[in-house]
């Protein structure tokens, strides 16, 4: 087999970047400018959202979005243990507690078990939920679409208008995920709980090689996350501060990439799927399993999860991972458990049982959005190949 060079997500750029970023350095405005705003304006539109402020990064977004819907010092947040740990650190930043929670089967934050965990470790006081345990209270959610796909918003909402609690939808990697059944019928991702964030990191399904969106349907919630993002200034002719602000604002040069992105993220979807599709039907010849998405969506398909069973593959997906990276096929497990890394080895895991077994299960496959389908194939060979050893 040859050794081409196949890695595990790549940007796929267009030329009408260059002549923004041109417009952009010509005219001086690499900092503010119309590309920033235009971005923001198209992001609100495509995803159907009223209000977004574009950041640097996804993870400046969640920060910015805990302070925003009033997470304080010593509150806990539920937040997932199978995720990006950029998705659990703002609530440390806020000098808050994770509480982690475990996935079902779409790899997503498990409701049931949510639900259980306030209704059983947690107890109304006032206006308060409070962890039986911890004395603390539990201010709001944050749930991560993982791999852009859509988590049961209807039961999450259910459950988080029952506690009173905040939802604080991670939909870094969900960009172009929607639901197409039920109450939330044609809702992106992102625009069902109290605030939405997105990334454009260099892996994502669309990138401005950093930064990030914040989108809300409530413009209180936007204006201060542009506030906030701005070094909170409450007089800017004055340069007085009533609040503690951040150097978190999206440049102009990163939206004019952005915009030309947003303009083909259909494309990229498109491609995404149909590489899915190609993927689970030749690896399902050979009896491999992709995790599938949820019913009653649009996804965007962003990572192709393969469940690699050493007793039935005869490799792990450690091992298969090597295997295939020594040929040029760039791959990844999922992420090592949030609640497991040292700095949250203190923080309460609930019932964690389903994260651990598919966080040794799984294996991510090359899945860019200029991934041809001879790439595709190139992949499914040499998984053949090693499974046949």
């Amino acid at each position: 087999m040859s050794s081409k060079r196949i890695p595990l997500s790549i940007p796929n750029l267009h030329i009408e970047i260059a002549d923004n970023i041109r417009e952009a350095i010509e005219t001086g405005w690499i900092t503010e400018g119309k590309f920033l705003t235009d971005f923001e304006r198209k992001f609100a539109d495509y995803t159907k959202a009223k209000y977004a402020k574009a950041v640097q990064s996804g993870t400046a977004g969640l920060h910015l979005s805990l302070l925003t819907l009033g997470v304080e010092p010593d509150d806990e947040v539920i937040v997932p243990t199978l995720t990006f740990i950029a998705a659990v650190n703002p609530v440390s930043y806020c000098r808050a507690h994770p509480v982690f929670m475990d996935c079902d089967d779409s790899l997503n934050m498990d409701p049931k078990k949510l639900r259980r965990f306030l209704k059983e470790e947690c107890v109304r006081r006032g206006e308060n939920l409070i962890n039986k345990k911890t004395n603390r209270v539990v201010r709001g959610i944050v749930i991560v679409h993982v791999f852009g796909n859509p988590i049961d918003m209807f039961t999450i909402k259910e459950i988080a208008d029952e506690f009173g609690l905040f939802i604080l939808e991670d939909a870094t990697e969900a960009l172009g995920s929607w639901y197409t059944e039920g109450v939330n019928k044609n809702k992106h991702c992102g625009t069902i709980g109290d605030i939405g964030v997105f990334s454009f990191n260099a892996n994502k399904i669309a990138t401005t090689g950093g930064g990030g969106m914040v989108i809300s349907n409530n413009q209180e919630h936007t204006d201060q996350v542009a506030f906030l993002s701005t070094q909170a200034k409450s007089d800017p002719w004055r340069f007085r501060h009533d609040e503690i602000g951040y150097n978190y604002r999206m440049t102009n040069i990163a939206a004019a990439v952005g915009i030309s992105q947003l303009n083909h993220i259909e494309e990229f979807v498109e491609t995404k799927t149909r590489n899915y599709q190609l993927y689970k039907k030749e690896l399902a010849k050979d009896n491999l399993q992709l995790i599938d998405f949820n019913n009653g969506t649009r996804p965007n398909y962003w990572f192709y999860s393969l469940i690699v069973d050493k007793n039935e593959f005869g490799l792990s997906n450690e091992e298969l991972m090597l295997a295939l990276n020594d040929i040029g096929i760039q791959t990844r497990p999922i992420w090592g458990l949030i609640h497991k890394q040292k700095p949250y080895l203190k923080a309460e895991a609930y019932q964690i049982e389903k994260a651990q077994i598919y966080a040794d299960l799984v294996l991510n496959l090359p899945c860019s959005t200029n991934l041809s389908s001879e790439d595709v194939m190139h992949v499914v060979n040499a998984i053949r190949n090693f499974a046949s050893k």
